[in-house]
């Protein structure tokens, strides 16, 4: 017989799995603590809204918020066509921490709120407050943005506005689909693109027909885009007698009764996955003109200017929080006899994303404030926004997926799986180049902004001579850019923007970074004939060759 011998050391079942050299959870943590995004509140104008953004980033970076994001991306939103009895209904749930999120976003001014604001300053304080709450959920953005966006455009028509705008600037969320002006807080969405044209709305084919009653229509058309389908009301595109014009369509009419919004399909996304992303299909569907008949794109051109601010701040919070998590980790974690934090290498890698997550912040918050200022009636901050944040919305987001991936890599394996949060957030990065304009788009609008409206020019070039003589290499980048200028040309778009990019950031830097960081900043982004992102080839490249090469039988 063998005998039974007790080995102490395996009497516990999980003896093997005492667990060391793990990071304890990031959260809670303080999502504000962060030096240039405080320095660039005050800096724009609205250095009264620090204490909230300080407790929103308490609440930010708090266990709760975190599991909300968490849960929120875990549980995607449900189509509802029908409900139980067979009536169409076209509904979208969503998990209960979809709901915390946007009640927390929406009463703390991050959707319209500051367009009720008579204050300097109140445009960026919003900015910043996306930088921080949207260390939580990058999806739930995504309605607040459109209904800040909307609201400029809805001014195109004051009798709308005035219905409207109070609503849409309001602190309370109200999820339920009922008569917009029996609630006491609207969300407004947008139906842009088609299938057929995408960022090329003008191909638009959704018919607009003119009722007999002034000013409505009825539409009839397929939409291939359209964000958070539960929105109140939704500003849409389509072809009315006399061309492109732009509409409000609510979800429920002012009898009561809903208005036709037949959702086909959720979008099943890369990213933004919390966020329901819809085709919803128009027939004899109700809708009110927003702006003159064949002026649409005029009309949403400053809708078009919010969003994509928004799109440069998301991509700088993703930044922010990525780094944050990957210095969490390198700071609790060891390898080879030190901790990563300690480590040459790891300090180097993490100095660098630390050098582009202040350029990219940094540059968000001079956009919020040239945009605060433009709408207080400052023409040299509208030129200056019509083209910076064109070329902020390029490179950033460019910039994006990137840096996250490289986070990601900070935790090694662990950043590879799902419960790190980190696969969350590197899919969300690139949508943020994707949405208002894809990286051509963007740089082929600056090429435009420059050949329209000279005044562009020379309010870039005047914010870049604050820093004159401040460091030789950010001189030799300006007087490069002057030379691109005068060379400019559509294959080499991508190329421009980028240096115009590197230079407003170099700029910045230059003037209210600590000097190791300019320094650091300059060093590296200006030296060179340096391209970061696809599409940066020099106008000498024979790109017929290579695409004879790549592309056998035509490019």
């Amino acid at each position: 017989m063998y005998s039974m011998v007790s080995h102490p050391a395996s009497a516990g079942s999980s003896a093997t799995h005492a667990v060391t050299n793990q990071p304890p959870p990031l959260a809670p943590y303080d999502a504000s603590d962060d030096p240039v995004l405080l320095e660039g509140l005050r800096r724009e104008g609205a250095g009264w809204a620090e204490e909230g953004l300080r407790r929103l980033g308490l609440r930010a970076g708090s266990a709760e918020a975190q599991e909300w994001a968490d849960l929120a991306n875990r549980h995607e939103p449900v189509l509802r066509t029908h409900d139980r009895y067979g009536n169409r209904v076209d509904e979208v749930d969503f998990h209960p921490s979809w709901h915390h999120l946007m009640r927390t976003a929406v009463a703390e001014g991050l959707a319209g709120a500051p367009w009720a604001q008579d204050r300097t300053g109140a445009h960026v304080a919003r900015t910043a407050g996306g930088l921080v709450w949207g260390h939580t959920d990058a999806g739930h953005g995504c309605p607040t943005s459109m209904t800040y966006a909307a609201i400029p455009a809805l001014r195109k028509e004051p009798e709308l506005a005035k219905v409207y705008e109070p609503l849409l600037t309001g602190r309370e969320y109200e999820p339920e689909l009922r008569v917009p002006t029996e609630k006491r807080g609207l969300l407004a969405g947008m139906g842009m693109t088609e299938k057929q044209g995408g960022s090329d709305v003008r191909t638009n084919t959704t018919a607009a027909t003119p009722t007999a009653e002034s000013g409505v229509y009825t539409l009839r058309g397929h939409k291939w885009f359209t964000s958070a389908p539960m929105c109140d009301v939704f500003l849409v595109l389509a072809q009315a007698p006399g061309g492109l014009s732009c509409f409000l369509v609510p979800r429920i009419l002012p009898d009561g009764s809903r208005n036709t919004f037949r959702i086909q399909r959720l979008k099943d996304k890369l990213g933004n996955r919390s966020n329901a992303s819809s085709e919803p299909e128009f027939d004899a569907t109700v809708a009110w003109l927003v702006g003159p008949e064949g002026q649409g794109v005029k009309t949403i051109i400053e809708m078009v200017n919010c969003t994509r601010l928004d799109c440069v701040m998301m991509s700088a919070t993703l930044m922010r929080r990525t780094l944050v998590e990957a210095g969490h980790h390198a700071r609790h974690r060891s390898a080879f006899g030190a901790r990563l934090i300690d480590q040459p290498l790891m300090r180097n890698v993490l100095a660098d994303l630390a050098l582009e997550s202040e350029a990219a912040t940094a540059l968000t918050l001079r956009l919020a404030g040239a945009a605060d200022r433009a709408v207080r009636g400052d023409a040299g901050e509208q030129a200056f926004r019509r083209i910076a944040t064109a070329v902020g919305k390029y490179w950033v987001t460019k910039r994006g997926p990137a840096f996250t991936a490289e986070a990601l890599e900070c935790l090694g394996g662990n950043g590879y799986v799902e419960d790190s949060g980190m696969p969350r957030h590197y899919r969300e990065a690139p949508l943020l180049s994707i949405w208002e304009g894809s990286g051509n788009v963007n740089a082929l609008d600056v090429l435009r902004a420059l050949r329209r409206d000279p005044d562009t020019a020379q309010a870039l070039f005047g914010e870049l001579a604050l820093a004159r003589g401040a460091d030789a290499r950010l001189d030799s980048a300006v007087a490069r850019l002057k030379d691109l200028l005068a060379t400019a040309s559509e294959p080499g778009a991508r190329r421009l923007v980028e240096h115009m990019a590197l230079t407003l950031q170099a700029g910045l830097l230059v003037r209210y970074a600590p000097p190791a960081v300019a320094d650091a900043f300059c060093a590296t982004r200006l030296g060179g004939d340096w391209g970061h992102a696809f599409g940066t080839l020099p106008d000498a490249a024979d790109v017929d060759a290579v695409l004879a090469r790549a592309l056998p039988g035509g490019d």
